[in-house]
């Protein structure tokens, strides 16, 4: 049992469209769709009437939709209780943070705040965006941080939280200097051959920014690799095998020992924030001295 196929129940019998539940669910609809009959593997009977307009559940299906409200709502009580007894001394200050900022900022912010502040104690919880947020919603965490931009709205109540722009960060288009120097890869040459591209589930939060970066512009390219993790199409760009947007922190490094080149102008650039989000409210002392200095 995954608890995600509870939110996405629960969701789907709100909203009643796959659609639109996938959408507020920030995954694919067709990941959506699997789930769902995951869901109903697990319990053994169907609970969504999928011929019917709107969707409607099956009678097993409004059976089964109070047991799991009631079952998400146990455990995310459990869990604050447990999360209330940790309050102490040496309480751990908890983020969600996307994979890509963990790896790229948290982990050296975090290294830099603890000389300063040595007493600080962190767990860091690194999934998706649609994660992250629900993680914060809950109150399972303190802070969230995500990358933001004005193309993508999240899945949750901004005006609900304090929101701290922390960095500046740039989608750049890249790929591995020997093989672009020698197929001549470059997305401002208008009669250049396809350039293979490794990109971003079009749905995904860096997916969508990037899809509205290129808009309507000559584009000269052949997707080949698609995927939702930076880490993952990194792998596949030092390797070689096509060009990527990248996060500038990402790959910085390689930029500066020239592992990496550019193929676009700046015309070819997104501008992404990377935000804090979190409820001061509800903050001690030690995450609210985090928070000023974060």
């Amino acid at each position: 049992m995954d608890l995600n196929w509870l939110r996405d129940f629960e969701c789907l019998a709100r909203t009643q469209n796959f659609t639109r539940a996938a959408d507020e669910r920030n995954i694919t609809q067709s990941a959506f769709s699997r789930r769902i009959k995951a869901l109903e593997s697990w319990v053994g009977l169907p609970l969504v009437n999928r011929a019917t307009y709107p969707v409607q559940l099956t009678d097993a299906g409004l059976q089964f939709l109070p047991v799991a409200t009631a079952a998400m709502s146990q455990l995310s009580e459990s869990r604050q209780t447990l999360r209330d007894a940790d309050r102490g001394e040496h309480r751990f200050i908890r983020f969600s943070v996307l994979h890509t900022i963990s790896v790229n900022f948290l982990a050296n912010r975090i290294e830099t705040l603890q000389q300063s502040m040595p007493d600080i104690r962190t767990r860091v919880i690194s999934d998706s965006l649609s994660t992250c947020c629900e993680l914060l919603v809950e109150g399972a965490v303190d802070i969230m941080l995500c990358y933001t931009h004005n193309a993508v709205s999240l899945t949750i109540d901004e005006t609900a939280f304090d929101r701290k722009d922390l960095l500046t960060d740039r989608m750049i288009p890249v790929a591995a200097a020997e093989p672009a120097l020698k197929n001549g890869w470059d997305l401002d040459s208008p009669n250049g051959k396809d350039i293979p591209y490794l990109a971003y589930e079009r749905t995904s939060f860096l997916g969508i920014v990037v899809e509205q970066t290129i808009g309507r512009k000559p584009f000269h390219a052949e997707t080949i690799y698609v995927d939702g993790l930076v880490e993952a199409i990194k792998r596949r760009l030092m390797a070689g095998s096509g060009f990527a947007w990248m996060p500038e922190t990402a790959v910085q490094t390689e930029l500066a020992n020239g592992a990496l080149v550019r193929i676009g102008d700046d015309s070819w650039v997104a501008h992404l924030t990377i935000a804090a989000y979190a409820d001061p409210s509800q903050f001690d002392k030690t995450t609210r001295d985090l928070w000023e200095v974060l």
